[in-house]
């Protein structure tokens, strides 16, 4: 069907998963940049959701619910009773290992809440049959995807595309490849307005320490083994987070109707070059700063040594996708967007944040960030 674009004038976001790493960091941005916007965070807070990544944050414009996307009619009565007219989809479960061990997870959320959303989104901002003689509400729903949807690259391939086709090799993958069809399908189907985003490899700070990058920071920090996947090689595009919530501003303020923009950092680094540049930025800043041997006196700079003596080879994960990258040339040429923070940067600001945050992250290892759910 034809849709004809209704802008949204006045922003009001329902932002789920916003006390997740990515979303968390998108709602501080968005709180940053647009003050007088009212944003509503929906989260059903699983082990990776942490109501403490929105600590001062919360006020008249700025709200957490604590709520299941697969609540269809909690949905409904969020978008109805507080007039909101834009969502921007973060929540999804997304450790390709734990989708590996356990699938069903993975299809609830990402497939069937993604359909819930779809749904209370037709149904209050009025795309039900167009017998029934409503007006549609001006709207945007915006859908954010991940580069894994593309399947895995050679080193000679050309990167991503937003034309490439699909060929997911994961669970989790593949549970977003099909969210990813439905939010398309809404849009050509039932004329909801939508824009979806496809990004690399996100870090920065609130970054679940299960991930590499902090799982390597805070291994460093406490003398503990650097596990790595295989022999290292492995190749994917990092994108820093607030690099990311940029990305997605742009979308929102000028992307096109139901078309799709690939988020990259136009920075590919191989995940053993990885871990040695965490290795190193960890090592200078214990030699800049010798209170924080004295604050972690298990890791290598304590007694001399490099950090990178702690880096182990382990097995390799099934189905390890060997190189994601991204063409991000169609939301540079058509948006004027770029990332702002090279990945040098980007790795100093995100363990400056771990090693002044440890409050944060000691609260996920001992599991008493849970009580706040």
């Amino acid at each position: 069907m034809t849709v004809t674009e209704m802008p949204v004038t006045d922003r009001r976001l329902l932002v789920t998963g916003g006390a997740g790493f990515i979303g968390a960091n998108f709602v501080r941005y968005w709180r940053g940049a647009r003050p007088d916007d009212t944003v509503v965070v929906l989260d059903a807070l699983t082990y990776a959701g942490n109501r403490a990544n929105l600590d001062g944050l919360e006020d008249s414009q700025c709200r957490f619910v604590h709520g299941d996307i697969n609540n269809t009619e909690l949905v409904e009565h969020l978008l109805r009773d507080e007039a909101l007219n834009t969502i921007v989809h973060f929540a999804a479960e997304s450790h390709v290992d734990r989708s590996i061990e356990g699938p069903d997870v993975f299809v609830e959320a990402n497939v069937l809440g993604t359909l819930s959303l779809l749904k209370a989104a037709r149904k209050v901002w009025q795309l039900e049959p167009a017998s029934t003689g409503q007006t549609a509400i001006a709207h945007r729903f915006h859908h954010v995807s991940t580069d894994e949807v593309f399947g895995s690259l050679t080193h000679e391939d050309p990167a991503f595309t937003e034309s490439t086709a699909y060929a997911p090799n994961s669970p989790y993958s593949a549970s977003k490849a099909a969210s990813d069809h439905l939010v398309r399908a809404w849009h050509h189907t039932y004329g909801l307005q939508v824009t979806t985003s496809n990004c690399s490899n996100n870090y920065g700070p609130f970054h679940f320490p299960e991930k590499l990058v902090p799982l390597m920071i805070l291994n460093v920090l406490h003398g503990r083994d650097l596990p790595i996947y295989g022999d290292g090689m492995n190749v994917r595009d990092w994108l820093f987070v607030e690099d990311h919530a940029r990305g997605i501003e742009r979308v929102l303020e000028s992307g096109e109707l139901g078309e799709t923009y690939n988020i990259g950092g136009c920075n590919e680094w191989t995940n053993i070059d990885i871990v040695r540049e965490v290795c190193r930025s960890v090592d200078e800043r214990m030699a800049a700063r010798p209170e924080l041997v004295e604050r972690f006196p298990h890791t290598p700079a304590a007694v001399g040594e490099p950090s990178e003596t702690l880096i182990q080879f382990v097995t390799d994960r099934a189905g390890h996708d060997f190189r994601y990258a991204i063409d991000a040339s169609k939301i540079e040429t058509e948006l004027g967007f770029q990332p702002a923070t090279d990945f040098e940067t980007g790795i100093k600001k995100t363990i400056d944040w771990y090693l002044d945050n440890e409050a944060w992250w000691q609260a996920v290892f001992d599991g008493s960030y849970r009580k706040a759910a």
